[in-house]
């Protein structure tokens, strides 16, 4: 991996860039000691929202489901059984 001073990091940092965005990370070093890596960020893949549309049912209730349970044991109670 190259490395290069923060002086010369300075006078060429469109062209450092470039090559970091095509794969060839560098570090900055001041006075011979690295102090930062510069590399090429990664895309994420986007979401995918509903790609599971039509494929599972959710009950009506769902925001409620288990309510006195959760309820309970958060108030020292048993409440009741599932």
């Amino acid at each position: 991996m190259k490395t290069v001073n923060m002086h010369e990091a300075k006078t060429h940092l469109s062209r450092l860039v470039e090559d970091a965005a095509r794969g060839q990370p560098f570090v900055i070093a001041r006075a011979g000691k690295p102090l930062v890596k510069v590399s090429m960020i990664e895309e994420e893949a986007p979401r995918r929202l509903g790609f599971l549309a039509a494929q599972a049912e959710i009950p009506e209730d769902f925001d409620s489901m288990g309510e006195d349970r959760i309820r309970a044991l958060f108030e020292g109670g048993d409440g009741p059984d599932p």
